[in-house]
């Protein structure tokens, strides 16, 4: 990432992650795809309702790691490999304990949660039943994770690839199995999704005990540095409330469409489906631009951060807008693979061409939010996600929901908080001192 051009360095190391996480989405997919089809859209409505809440849960314990992905990425850049090794083993110790702990919280808390949610009668057993079957995965989850983030700091973003590629495969042959033909009902597909995570888990944990390089894990380090951790999580503690505050907002959503019934339900959950693979190049590049910057600025290289972002927030928001586009006037032919009811493609039409033309600010959030957290300024993003994706977007759904009571109306949250929080990175961006404070703090840190 320090060397050579940056255009290629940032697509060719945004490819793989790109790929990645398609793979990840189509675990979810696939689940809402064959229990959409074979168990009819009130299960369908059951499992895609919980996706807010996963992301609640599962978003705050991983941001935390995101911590230890910059701490590693500095420290490479800067060849700190002692340092490295230091964080690397502390990651990965802190994520059984943080994997564990998401699996009680969430096997014990998803009841509480989704009758908070307004999760409606008809669809509330299910979605506890999925729910806690899913979370008992929550710790191979998070361990790998914590394992990608290691490869991704070091500028290795291929080889998480491959070992979901693998999984993605068992997931889609289990759930096939499961639902369809020995009749396993929504437990089968979760099932199937935690059989294949801890595939993907124990591949990635593996690797990283074998590997050729300054990464490489050894059983007896695997304890926690006191320091190393205060520090990776001075930088992850704020992400991980971001995503948690995005998901709160989420959830706030979902509850307002929980009470149109599970038809509204299931088309607005149909399209949180196919929005999560339209979302793939922004956060991609995102994630890009954070292993950019932590190394550049690890190795003093000012100059090429500035350029790096400059060239990867103009190739994320172009795509961005072209796959938008590509939304606006196709995604009811998209929404028919997850269901077959004319309502429910009506509704995630409607959600659909309400969002998609504004994809190029949600790909500026990002991008920006990326560059910040690279650069250690992760109390920036969550601010800003805070207040606008969070506070604003509950404030206008509690007030506007009482005047227009229609769904199309709650839709417009994101367009208006995706502006708003554009605005205020933008101007961030352009006058603070970011990139010398960071500076500041590396010299901090050697003394």
């Amino acid at each position: 990432m320090t060397e050579g051009s940056i255009t290629k360095k940032l697509v060719f190391f945004a490819a793989p992650l790109f790929l990645g996480q398609l793979l990840q989405q189509l675990y979810n997919v696939v689940d809402s795809v064959v229990v959409g089809n074979v168990l009819g859209k009130e299960s369908l409505a059951a499992v895609t309702t919980t996706g807010s809440l996963v992301f609640l849960m599962v978003g705050f314990i991983t941001g935390l790691f995101m911590g230890n992905s910059v701490i590693v990425g500095k420290r490479y850049g800067a060849r700190d490999y002692a340092g490295l090794s230091v964080a690397v083993h502390t990651g990965i110790t802190f994520s059984f304990i943080a994997g564990a702990a998401l699996t009680l919280m969430g096997v014990f808390g998803a009841p509480v949660i989704l009758r908070l949610m307004g999760t409606p009668d008809d669809v509330f057993p299910n979605s506890v039943l999925y729910l806690r079957i899913f979370f008992c995965g929550g710790f191979v989850n998070v361990v790998y994770n914590a394992c990608c983030g290691v490869f991704q700091a070091v500028g290795d973003s291929k080889r998480p690839l491959y070992y979901l590629i693998v999984s993605t495969i068992i997931n889609t042959i289990l759930d096939i199995l499961f639902v369809k033909f020995l009749g396993f009902g929504i437990a089968g597909a979760a099932f199937a999704t935690i059989i294949a995570q801890t595939v993907s888990a124990i591949l990635a944990f593996t690797k990283l005990l074998r590997v050729d390089g300054p990464h490489r894990i050894e059983l007896k380090k695997l304890k926690i540095d006191g320091d190393t951790l205060k520090k990776e999580l001075a930088i992850g503690f704020p992400t991980g409330i971001q995503n948690s505050v995005i998901a709160i907002g989420n959830v706030v959503v979902q509850s307002n469409i929980n009470a149109f019934g599970s038809t509204v339900m299931a088309g607005s959950g149909s399209y949180s489906k196919l929005e999560g693979f339209v979302f793939l190049p922004i956060t991609c590049m995102s994630m890009a631009l954070t292993t950019f910057v932590s190394q550049n600025l690890g190795a003093g290289l000012h100059d090429r951060v500035r350029a790096g972002a400059r060239r990867g927030i103009a190739i994320s928001v172009a795509c961005a807008e072209i796959i938008g586009v590509i939304v606006f006037f196709f995604s009811p032919a998209f929404l028919h693979m997850f269901s077959q009811d004319p309502a429910v493609i009506k509704v995630g039409a409607t959600q659909a061409t309400t969002e998609s033309l504004f994809y190029c600010l949600l790909s500026l959030n990002h991008c920006l939010a990326g560059i910040l957290r690279g650069a250690g300024k992760t109390k920036i993003p969550m601010a800003v996600m805070l207040s606008s994706w969070c506070l604003l977007r509950i404030t206008y759904i509690t007030v506007i929901i009482h005047f227009i009571p229609k769904v199309n109306v709650i839709f417009w949250a994101y367009p208006l908080t995706w502006s708003v929080s554009a605005i205020i990175f933008v101007i961030y961006y352009f006058k603070a001192n970011w990139i010398h404070n960071f500076d500041n703090e590396v010299a901090t840190e050697s003394r």
